[in-house]
C-alpha cells in the first residue's frame, strides 16, 4: 500500500484545514458535511460519546459557542493508499495550560473525504 501519495496527502489535508475552520469558526453546517452521514459514525469527545451521525448532530448543536479557539501545536496525516487516511493533532485552548489531542480517521466517499471515527481528549 502506498502511504503519502502527494496527490491524496494534499487532498486530505484541504479537507482537515477546512474542518479545523470550521470547528474554530462554529460552522456546523460543514462541520456536518464532513462527518459520514451514517449510524456507523463515531465520535469520543473530552466528555462525551457520541454514537452515529445523529448523536453527532445533536453535539454540535447543543453545545457552547466560546472558547473554540486554539492553536495547533502539532500535526500528523498519513494517508494508506487512495481511499483511507488518519489526522492527529496536539492543541492548546487560549488560557488552559492541558494539552489536547485529536484523532481522525477519514474515508474517501463517493463525495468526498468523510470523518468516520474521531476522538478528543485532554492531557491532565
Amino acid at each position: 500500500m502506498d502511504t503519502n501519495l502527494p496527490d491524496v496527502l494534499a487532498d486530505v489535508t484541504a479537507a482537515f484545514e477546512r474542518y479545523e475552520q470550521a470547528l474554530i469558526s462554529n460552522d456546523v453546517a460543514v462541520l456536518d458535511e464532513l462527518f459520514w452521514d451514517s449510524p456507523h459514525t463515531l465520535r469520543f469527545g473530552a466528555t462525551e460519546n457520541l454514537y452515529g451521525i445523529d448523536e453527532i448532530r445533536a453535539f454540535r448543536v447543543g453545545r457552547p459557542t466560546a472558547g473554540l479557539q486554539r492553536s495547533v501545536l502539532r500535526t500528523a496525516i498519513t494517508t494508506h493508499g487512495r481511499d483511507l487516511a488518519t489526522t492527529n493533532i496536539e492543541f492548546r485552548r487560549v488560557g488552559d495550560p492541558r494539552l489536547g489531542r485529536q484523532s481522525q480517521t477519514w474515508v474517501r466517499m463517493n463525495d468526498g473525504w468523510r470523518v468516520v471515527s474521531a476522538h478528543v481528549s485532554w492531557m491532565a
